[in-house]
């Protein structure tokens, strides 16, 4: 009686699992890109809305400046964290320059 001969040979499992590694080596980092990517431009999304907000405050109340505490509700609604920003030291001005400082340490600056 012959035995079966059916079935994967150690090496051949050790070059899968090889395979596998080196795909997710290269799909790990680029979608981490594209996530850091998105979290830039919602971040930027946020900031025109805080600019948009703050525009309609200055010229309403005829200052040259406002705190985002105070625009915040009445201007646009409240805006979620999405890579750990902080918004509460922003304020805009007539200049039309808002920064943001992310959780790493790294600033995105939007100009209006």
């Amino acid at each position: 009686m012959k035995k079966s001969q059916k079935g994967f040979t150690l090496v051949e499992i050790m070059i899968v699992v090889v395979i596998i590694g080196l795909l997710a080596a290269m799909a790990i980092p680029a979608f981490q890109k594209v996530r850091e990517n998105s979290q830039d431009k919602t971040i930027l999304n946020n900031l025109r809305q805080v600019a948009s907000g703050g525009q309609q405050y200055l010229m309403q109340e005829g200052v040259t400046s406002v705190d985002y505490a105070d625009l915040t509700g009445d201007y646009f609604p409240d805006i979620q964290a999405v890579a750990g920003e902080s918004y509460t030291s922003l304020s805009v001005t007539n200049t039309g320059t808002l920064t943001v400082t992310k959780s790493d340490g790294t600033d995105i600056v939007y100009t209006y």
